[in-house]
């Protein structure tokens, strides 16, 4: 038996009760290390990266080994899943860890032992990730060779199984074809797992120690590939930066959290060489360095910019990398404390993303006018196909539902009110068979349509 336990008087039960999965100690990695090459189908050359070795134990007896590393580059399954942007997907990669090595020791059998000590590990996993990584993880995967296994385990701990890998593996920064896909198993580490994975904005405890960084560079190119259309507001002589270069820097910083523009200065000297080249940021004729703009040129360009301009661009690009299943809800509010000129109060018209509670477009609403004939220009230069709009009351209009639905690829959410009695009266006499089950919109997607005494999701000839 060797390594393997003798349980004496004890029965499995009491065994699955007492048993603890633990991190190795600095003196257990070799013995660890030794027991996962000697036993697991794979052998073990290394844990790639951040990594944590784990065991089971019980009455100081080894029962199983368990190994985390970083998450698989790229996996089409994993990555559908989640419902991440292209953008996001690098800059997250770190907030998912991958169980590469799991193996019950020779000579243990016991029911629901494996999925057991998987419940038991990912219980800590993100703390103890936390404390010697430095950030949590918010996602477990694992890869299962279905040859061999049927992950029985995982599905027994609650994991969810999402499809299959396309049977590449990885060697160094090199792919090769073995033909032998794998299935691809997910545990969400927290309920809102997904939903943080696709924010535009990562956490600050997601920053991987890296309080300078919190866009990632494709990030900050897309949005310079926007900003490069405003026009330069300066003077041209003695410009040395970029327009669109000093713009996407500073609202680099801004988004990380920098307020004042000594922090956004500090923020862009502390992006590396690659960052700054793929911003086109002003090369040193002698050094031939990558120079970052300083705060006096910072202060100047933000100044100058058009802030319409500005925020419509950012706007477009916090909607493109958000999730398509993130809806978009239209508000309107009268700002406190802003008044014009005639001493009239300031209203806007604002379009914000619910999940992310962040605003991508905002329209002022004229004195003599109301909100109605300003939600089609506030939709109008945003991508918004695939996404639910919702709005008051107010918006329950033909023409606006028409324009979400056929312009905007869009579906919508509206309110019938109490005042508004022939709707409701429509829409309580409507049958189940009145609504077509699935339509296909011109992206070929399935909507489905509902209703309920005071909302409902309808097609635009309804509202008539």
């Amino acid at each position: 038996m060797g390594e393997m336990a003798q349980w004496g008087a004890f029965s499995d039960s009491e065994v699955l009760r007492g048993v603890e999965v633990r991190l190795v100690l600095p003196g257990e990695r070799q013995r660890w290390d030794q027991l996962m090459e000697s036993h697991h189908y794979l052998g073990l050359r290394g844990l790639v990266g951040k990594a944590l070795r784990y065991v089971a134990v019980f009455e100081g007896q080894w029962l199983a080994l368990i190994g985390w590393q970083g998450a698989a580059l790229k996996c089409q399954a994993r990555d559908e899943w989640i419902g991440w942007a292209e953008v996001l997907q690098y800059q997250r990669l770190h907030l998912i860890a991958n169980n590469t090595r799991f193996l019950i020791l020779p000579g243990v059998r016991m029911a629901n032992l494996a999925s057991r000590v998987l419940s038991l590990n990912l219980r800590r996993l993100s703390r103890d990730w936390e404390a010697v990584h430095g950030h949590p993880v918010l996602l477990a995967e694992t890869f299962v060779d279905m040859s061999r296994f049927a992950g029985g385990c995982y599905h027994a701990a609650n994991w969810i199984a999402v499809g299959q890998t396309l049977g590449y593996g990885k060697s160094g920064r090199h792919y090769w074809w073995h033909g032998q896909p794998k299935q691809v198993w997910v545990y969400p580490l927290h309920r809102r797992a997904r939903q943080w994975l696709c924010e535009p904005i990562s956490h600050s405890q997601w920053r991987c120690g890296m309080s300078h960084r919190v866009l990632s560079s494709k990030q900050m190119e897309d949005l310079y590939e926007r900003l490069r259309r405003l026009p330069d507001c300066r003077k041209q002589r003695g410009i040395r930066h970029h327009f669109a270069t000093v713009l996407t820097i500073s609202l680099g910083a801004i988004l990380s959290g920098a307020r004042s523009y000594t922090a956004i200065a500090e923020w862009s000297g502390k992006l590396t060489q690659r960052q700054l080249k793929r911003l086109r940021a002003r090369r040193h004729p002698e050094t031939r360095r990558y120079e970052a703009p300083s705060e006096p040129t910072i202060r100047r360009v933000l100044q100058k910019a058009d802030a319409d301009g500005v925020d419509r661009a950012l706007g477009e690009w916090l909607v493109c990398i958000t999730d398509r299943g993130d809806g978009l809800a239209i508000d309107g509010k009268t700002l406190k404390g802003a008044r014009r000129s005639d001493g009239s109060q300031v209203h806007l018209l604002s379009a914000f993303l619910h999940q992310q509670g962040v605003t991508v477009a905002q329209r002022e609403v004229g004195e003599k006018t109301n909100e109605i004939p300003e939600l089609i220009p506030l939709l109008a230069p945003l991508d918004v196909k695939g996404r639910v709009i919702t709005a008051d009351s107010m918006h329950t209009q033909r023409e606006t539902a028409r324009y979400i639905v056929e312009e905007k690829g869009a579906d919508y959410v509206f309110i019938a009110k109490e005042n508004q009695k022939t709707l409701r009266q429509d829409i309580e006499t409507l049958q189940e068979e009145d609504f077509s089950p699935s339509i296909q919109d011109r992206g070929e997607r399935s909507r489905t349509f509902r209703n309920s005494e005071h909302s409902g999701l309808h097609r635009p000839e309804r509202l008539r």
